[in-house]
């Protein structure tokens, strides 16, 4: 049964399971922004708890010890915690390579470079859109596109490699050259022009953020415009263009398997194998109860999905699973409502009809963006009640 708790994994498991390499560490689901694509649950203002400094510098800790390399600060936003230069400098004493998540609310200069004196390696900053009043709009703040900008200036002047997140939507990917060109005048030297994917509110809100087939294909085609002339200019910047599953006939290997290199940390200290993991009906083990060591290797929820034993046809059967694992466990749960299911965006997916509604869905006419349910602790309140 899936929502079974902790208990002894299948030894050959355990024995071919490589140690965790990435380690994010969700600081808390606090955040002064309101993002209708947000990756936190929906229900989120049920779950205050948070871990304190010293409970997270053991996790640091028994995650270095395990193998984790790279450790990534997140949130919500995690600029709300006010432990996090103590954070950094414990994971720089430990050895990790450490980045920054944020939306760049609550960012100084100051802390810019306390940060960088503490040890830390990158910061990345999301923008919603290349515009002040999209951007704020999305944001729910009349004062984050300056913000934003200010801070990521300030993170180039300190010597940081310029890192940006646009997360790109139907209501703002047709203006994906104005947004390259904004990118390269911060001097951005990567830029991930992240599509949504939908999980959590993005989910909550697909039918009003999924872009069309043909605004994808225009986004695709200014994006290999600008990646020819920048190589041709020999500039730096690097345009990483994410597009959504929606639009693919085979899914990917998500996480590059279950429980296989990535660990996610929740505020609370719940343990899980991927962002999203935890709206599946799995009960998964919390860092307050178990090393980290016993919940890589042997509990229950890492384990669920890992091998291929668990899968349903056609995964069962098809040459591809050592490559995709059947696709996005979460993604396959909330279109099918079986977490067993091959992943609809398959087109070998019994299900993959599901993904094809969605695409004709996106091209009918949707709401305006004010209409979108905004990522808030009121919406999550009303959430959890219903």
């Amino acid at each position: 049964m899936l929502n079974t708790g902790s208990t002894s994994a299948d030894s050959t498991l355990v024995a071919n399971q490589g140690p965790p390499l990435w380690l994010l560490a969700e600081l808390t689901y606090r955040c002064p922004l309101q993002c209708p694509y947000c990756s936190n649950p929906l229900e989120f203002a049920n779950h205050k708890d948070e871990l304190t400094t010293a409970q997270w510098i053991d996790v640091f800790t028994q995650a270095r010890a395990l193998g984790a390399a790279q450790l990534g600060f997140s949130g919500g936003e995690p600029l709300v915690r006010d432990d996090l230069v103590e954070l950094i400098e414990a994971a720089r004493e430990l050895g990790f390579y450490t980045n920054l998540i944020t939306s760049g609310m609550g960012l100084t200069e100051q802390k810019v470079n306390a940060f960088k004196q503490a040890g830390l390696d990158h910061i990345q900053i999301s923008f919603q859109a290349s515009d002040a009043e999209i951007n704020n709009m999305l944001a729910g703040s009349r004062k984050a596109f300056d913000q934003k900008l200010a801070m990521a200036r300030a993170v180039k002047a300190a010597g940081y490699p310029m890192v940006l997140n646009f997360v790109t939507h139907r209501h703002n990917i047709d203006e994906i050259e104005k947004i390259i060109e904004l990118c390269l005048a911060l001097e951005a030297d990567f830029v991930e022009l992240a599509t949504c994917q939908y999980y959590g509110w993005a989910h909550l809100n697909r039918a009003g953020l999924l872009p069309t087939k043909a605004q994808l294909d225009h986004a695709e085609a200014v994006t290999q415009r600008y990646r020819l002339k920048l190589a041709a200019e020999n500039h730096p910047c690097k345009l990483i263009l994410v597009t959504p599953d929606y639009y693919e006939e085979r899914p990917k290997g998500c996480m590059n398997g279950w429980g296989n290199i990535f660990l996610s940390i929740t505020p609370d200290g719940t343990a899980l194998p991927c962002h999203s993991a935890r709206q599946l009906p799995v009960t998964f083990p919390n860092v307050t109860a178990h090393s980290l060591s016993h919940i890589w290797y042997d509990s229950f929820g890492f384990n669920r999905f890992r091998g291929y034993e668990w899968m349903s046809e056609p995964c069962r059967s098809c040459d591809e699973k050592e490559k995709d694992f059947g696709g996005c466990r979460c993604q396959a749960y909330m279109l099918t409502g079986d977490a067993t299911q091959a992943d609809p965006v398959c087109s070998k997916s019994p299900h993959h009809d599901k993904i094809l509604a969605a695409r004709a869905e996106a091209d009918l006419p949707q709401p305006p963006i004010e209409a979108l349910t905004f990522r808030n602790e009121r919406n999550s309140r009303i959430i959890c009640k219903s």
